[in-house]
């Protein structure tokens, strides 16, 4: 991919810790000028310092406070590296690029299904797992705490032991401390990204989980969950990722994604 000496478009990546530095560090080496969305100073922190990196701390929510930020910044290309289940704000923000004419990039891990040794089952929705399947079994819920509440409620009237893991935010600890799990069975813990699992394979061996229920998000918590599942006798259910509605290209691999994007400036 070639090099261009002067590039002063303006892009946008809303994306976790994870696949933002990737996409960064490419169009940073292209001369673009990058704008990153985070929703906390933490996250930002994982970024390098380069002038033409603008950071921006907070939650964007609606159609229109995404079009302000595009007009307003004077954005030419927005990337959606969003988690895959972010589907609000995934629909959002396509909204509002079509309705400034900006041209949008979605970014997505790869979709690999596994079903090694009947170890994995997908199921459509968070409350899929059959009620006689986890009746007196011990749940783990690895599926962040949006719907906790309401999924741990579903599975305990099912007669599960349900326990949890969650990421050290106060949105998250309150959340799961007001989910009807019992507190010694609930565990403050921070996704790993060198996928050693031997916290959370400790937590299964202490708690003794039969089951686990985490999202088909392809990030490094559900490879130490399949990891796990494979070499103990922990049964994974992976809820399935939703499809979007939306028409755009879609890329699983960030040197294609820049040089597709790079691609439009030189045409």
């Amino acid at each position: 991919m070639q090099n261009c000496k002067k590039c002063y478009e303006n892009v946008w990546i809303l994306s976790g810790t994870s696949d933002g530095p990737p996409l960064v560090e490419r169009l940073l080496k292209h001369n673009y000028s990058v704008f990153v969305s985070v929703v906390s100073y933490k996250a930002s922190t994982v970024y390098p310092k380069d002038s033409r990196l603008h950071i921006i701390t907070g939650r964007l929510t609606d159609v229109k406070e995404f079009k302000d930020f595009i007009i307003f910044n004077k954005i030419n290309h927005v990337i959606d590296a969003t988690h895959p289940f972010a589907k609000k704000v995934s629909e959002n923000l396509y909204k509002a690029c079509n309705e400034v004419s900006k041209s949008i990039f979605r970014f997505e891990r790869n979709y690999v299904r596994n079903s090694l040794e009947n170890k994995f089952e997908y199921i459509s929705e968070l409350n899929g797992i059959n009620g006689s399947t986890v009746n007196n079994k011990n749940l783990l819920l690895a599926i962040g705490s949006k719907f906790l509440e309401s999924t741990a409620k579903h599975y305990i009237d099912l007669g599960a032991n349900v326990f949890t893991r969650i990421i050290a935010t106060p949105e998250s600890i309150s959340k799961a401390f007001s989910s009807g799990i019992p507190n010694s069975n609930i565990a403050i813990l921070n996704p790993t990204k060198n996928q050693d699992n031997s916290l959370e394979s400790y937590l299964c061996k202490y708690w003794k989980i039969d089951y686990v229920l985490c999202r088909d998000s392809g990030g490094y918590s559900q490879k130490v969950w399949e990891k796990l599942s494979f070499n103990n006798s922990v049964k994974l259910f992976l809820l399935e990722r939703p499809k979007s509605k939306f028409k755009t290209n879609t890329y699983s691999e960030y040197d294609l994604l820049v040089e597709e994007l790079y691609n439009l400036k030189i045409k």
